[in-house]
């Protein structure tokens, strides 16, 4: 690509790239001056509140990119120093000094009624002590004292309860937080314990380029470290953790389909998400991560987000990039482990994973189940979408009755272990040496294997082999309220109704326009296999979560071509 054409590229995203220069402050500021008339519109005058529905505290979180308005001086920003956003942000912050208990912490609540306990909530904290450095010398001092005792009774708490030998996001993004507070309240000790926790943060990154909560990334939660750590840097400027920020670029530049949305196939808590990730200022520090954020504001619509914009504005550092747009031309890639791989052929952008695990016990930590997903650029995400809990019809072989795991509606605590008689979570993995895409999968003495082969752009092919014993099933992404026809002329709406479909002839297929899949002998098809979530207190989740499941026999192999119509 020339340099004048890779200028042209970035211009479109209303990010400049000049010789390899990332610059974004201008764009910022337009976006978050944008919003802001939304943002004040949004909070009720007579308490403070932001939001619909049932409030939450961090619904009080526009009050940081209300502050960083208020502070930002520029002769383009006309809500510098702006009377109506001081009072605004002022009574955000009484909002949550009001619903404070006598420790500082808040009752967990969601906007689905449920409720979660008390917590130190650590999103609006820091953006709750943010926002105080930036607006505290023009506060009333009534206000200002009531602020400082509420924020020191919140922020002792936190720090009692930080230790680096529990490395979370939730404590991570808790001890970015503290760090401001130690600056804002002149505590050393805090500011040096916040530098601690978070240089272990760094030392528990895997060195492929994650963080984890049990065995493979976290990817969403991916993100919430990359902020937590990048902020740091932001006020602190510890060299000590830019490292991890550029090895944590590279893995979320190459883990990220064409679309801008997120590779859920090695993900260890969350299903797919069809969403352009919005890069955070953790981003801004390295040549990778500015490479990474170019593109993803290339590939969304509308504004920055006012928060994300708002830590650009204080923080972020314009510079140079690592590379142009590498998705857009054939490669492969791995993980430098070796447990995951990446191969973009023409329009296929393929996924396999070899990370396995035995089943947690943890609702929050999903089941290695389905190693392979298939993304085409007219189609987006096909096949794959990523693991859940108690539905072994999400994984990709099983062993046994799948009928004996199951989601029990309205359980709480359900046991998340597989019974006698299933096996649906592989021991071990590898991937596929050689011209072969794929991964081997061992179920105790039952070894299957998938290979993914693009035989063309429009057509691939998904070989799945095993013995006799073993279950093949095949996982499609839904389009809800669209109809899936079969070969037979006979069409269903997707939605609450359920499919079950055998096919015995061959040449028999399915389609979602514009995708149809070319399904082997005896195979079945049903609709909808539902997932477990995990932010359900009784996991019970919706068909807008299912997949559409194809099973088949795979002695001596089962062959799914899916190809994409004009």
């Amino acid at each position: 690509m020339s340099g004048a054409s890779r200028w042209l590229l970035f211009l479109a995203a209303g990010v400049i790239l000049r010789a390899e220069t990332v610059e974004f402050r201008a764009r910022c500021l337009d976006d978050i001056v944008a919003q802001i008339p939304g943002i004040l519109s949004a909070q009720d005058a007579k308490n403070g509140r932001f939001g619909t529905g049932i409030w939450i505290v961090t619904d009080q979180n526009p009050m940081f990119p209300l502050a960083v308005a208020w502070s930002y001086q520029d002769a383009k920003n006309p809500y510098f120093h702006s009377t109506q956003l001081l009072t605004a942000i002022m009574s955000a912050g009484d909002a949550l000094i009001e619903d404070q208990d006598a420790d500082g912490r808040w009752v967990f609540r969601k906007k689905d009624g449920s409720t979660w306990g008390k917590i130190y909530m650590p999103w609006t904290y820091s953006r709750w002590i943010r926002s105080f450095q930036l607006i505290r010398d023009a506060m009333p001092a009534d206000r200002r004292i009531r602020w400082e005792k509420a924020l020191l009774l919140g922020y002792t708490g936190i720090s009692k309860e930080l230790s680096p030998k529990h490395i979370q996001n939730i404590p991570a993004h808790h001890a970015m937080g503290l760090y401001f507070a130690g600056q804002v309240f002149a505590k050393p000790e805090w500011r040096k314990q916040a530098a601690e926790y978070l240089h272990a943060v760094v030392a528990a990154q895997h060195p492929d380029g994650y963080w984890s909560e049990n065995k493979g990334p976290v990817v969403g939660y991916g993100f919430v470290y990359v902020e937590a750590v990048g902020t740091y840097y932001g006020a602190s400027h510890d060299q000590g953790v830019l490292t991890a920020l550029r090895k944590s670029a590279v893995f979320h530049y190459y883990f990220t389909y064409p679309d801008g949305s997120s590779v859920e196939t090695v993900d260890e808590r969350n299903p797919y998400n069809h969403a352009v990730e919005s890069p955070n200022v953790g981003f801004a520090f390295t040549p990778e991560g500015r490479s990474y954020m170019a593109r993803q504001w290339r590939l969304r619509k509308g504004r920055i987000p006012a928060d994300t914009a708002a830590s650009l504005l204080l923080w972020g550092e314009e510079g140079e990039a690592a590379a142009t747009d590498v998705t857009k031309a054939d490669f492969d890639y791995q993980l430098p482990s070796g447990e995951a791989a990446i191969r973009r052929r023409g329009p296929w952008f393929l996924v396999v994973s070899a990370m396995t695990t035995p089943v947690p016990d943890s609702r929050w930590i999903q089941d290695r189940q389905n190693f392979v997903s298939v993304f085409h650029d007219k189609a987006g995400l096909i096949m794959g979408g990523g693991n859940t809990k108690l539905q072994p019809a999400w994984s990709n072989f099983t062993v046994g009755d799948t009928a004996l795991l199951y989601h029990r509606p309205g359980d709480e605590n359900p046991k998340f272990q597989s019974p006698p008689g299933l096996l649906h979570v592989p021991s071990s993995a590898h991937l596929l040496a050689g011209d072969d895409f794929g991964v081997e999968l061992l179920y105790g003495t039952h070894r299957g294997r998938i290979v993914l082969s693009a035989k063309d752009e429009d057509r691939l092919d998904v070989k799945l082999s095993g013995d006799a014993e073993m279950t093949a099933h095949v996982t499609l992404l839904p389009h809800v309220k669209k109809p899936l026809v079969r070969s037979s002329g006979e069409k269903v709406m997707l939605g609450a109704e359920p499919i079950n479909w055998t096919f015995g002839t061959a040449g028999s297929w399915i389609e979602q326009t514009p995708v149809r899949v070319l399904l082997p002998p005896s195979a079945t098809v049903r609709w909808p296999l539902l997932p477990h979530d995990p932010y359900k207190k009784d996991g019970r989740a919706t068909e807008d979560q299912g997949r559409i499941v194809l099973d088949a026999a795979v002695s001596p192999g089962a062959v799914f071509t899916i190809e994409v119509q004009p």
